[in-house]
């Protein structure tokens, strides 16, 4: 099954606050977003093919529910300085899958189905087997690159398109869901003294960098 990305989050104070330097940056924020029922919320930033959110908890007992808790988006956020990746990889089908049809063959990696009460049925994500250590890998059979492009605002610096991911990690990720995701090209992972998130957009044609781990554990080329 050939997945591309759809978009990454990265775990934030609350009201992300963080985003301020992004717009400082020259980025146009898309409209905020909270998921109810699963006690999170979140400030996003909508590129041509993909999207960055900033996520936080604005409801502990919500993020702990029963629902909500085996997603662990809980121990993801509140331990985001102490050993859990503060990101997650969301993916969809990559261009050419059948326009609002699920991919054939379900699943394309170890995991389980979690509906959450903000999603309306029959629609669901797939989220992978993976330690705390890794990123939250979650699957949607239901999002195409269309529904990105739609709502694209052009950004004042200029950038317009993720073109690679690199993982920073302090520990090699050991899943067979990292591994199935590495193998479609989704990212590269390197080892590092702390989790970092690189995103490279328009093939780096600027040739330029813009570091952000004064707020965010973020870099950009472009």
């Amino acid at each position: 099954m050939n997945l591309e990305l759809d978009h990454v989050f990265v775990c934030a104070q609350p009201g992300a606050p963080e985003a301020e330097e992004l717009v400082r940056f020259g980025l146009r924020e898309g409209p905020s977003n909270t998921h109810p029922g699963q006690g999170t919320a979140c400030r996003r930033f909508p590129f041509l093919n993909a999207m960055i959110e900033l996520v936080w908890v604005n409801d502990p007992i919500e993020a702990q529910s029963e629902l909500t808790r085996p997603t662990r988006l809980w121990e993801r956020w509140s331990r985001r300085y102490s050993g859990s990746s503060p990101f997650g990889v969301c993916l969809r089908p990559a261009a050419g899958s059948e326009e609002g049809q699920p991919s054939p063959g379900g699943a394309p990696f170890p995991g389980w189905a979690y509906k959450p009460t903000y999603l309306p049925a029959p629609l669901k994500f797939h989220i992978g087997d993976a330690q705390l250590a890794e990123p939250m890998w979650v699957y949607m059979d239901f999002m195409r690159r269309a529904q990105r492009e739609a709502h694209f605002v052009e950004h004042p610096i200029g950038i317009r398109e993720f073109t690679g991911l690199i993982l920073n990690t302090p520990m090699p990720f050991e899943s067979e869901t990292s591994s199935i995701i590495e193998t479609n090209g989704v990212f590269c992972v390197r080892l590092a003294p702390e989790p970092l998130l690189e995103i490279e957009f328009d093939g780096r044609q600027s040739n330029r960098s813009h570091d952000f781990r004064s707020a965010l554990p973020l870099v950009f080329h472009f």
